[in-house]
């Protein structure tokens, strides 16, 4: 199963995709959009491309556990992304996803400035889905 794993900000939302078998996770592009609908439309239009059947989309936790506004954001955007897509979206705790990505791009090679942030977004996405394609793959305890 091929899922669309979103990484939400609100410059920049990264982008990755899972292959068929849903083991590994791919970046696919990084969105800027001037509204949620145009994200959304993004979204679908992705997920559509790359036959996808099912969205993770990053929830921003706070390290406490509590969500704040961002949160609220993307739990509107996942409700709206649902509908719009008629795809399952399932949530998925993002934290230190962004710090990770931002790790990985200072051990590699060197990127402009502005192609960091939009591989950054990228790399988020793939952490987030790859890291929901991993518990798939645990049995249950």
């Amino acid at each position: 199963m091929i899922v669309l794993g979103v990484d939400w900000g609100r410059v920049r939302t990264g982008v990755a995709v899972s292959d068929e078998m849903g083991l590994l996770a791919h970046p696919v592009e990084s969105l800027r959009a001037a509204s949620a609908e145009d994200l959304i439309r993004e979204l679908v239009r992705l997920s559509v491309e790359r036959r996808a059947e099912e969205i993770v989309l990053g929830l921003p936790v706070n390290m406490d556990g509590t969500e704040g506004e961002s949160a609220a954001l993307v739990r509107r955007l996942a409700d709206q992304l649902r509908a719009a897509s008629g795809r399952p979206v399932v949530l998925w705790d993002e934290r230190l996803t962004t710090w990770e990505a931002e790790r990985l791009l200072s051990e590699g090679k060197r990127l402009s400035r502005s192609k960091k942030k939009e591989v950054k977004d990228q790399i988020a996405a793939c952490l987030i889905l790859q890291s929901y394609l991993d518990s798939k793959k645990r049995p249950p305890q």
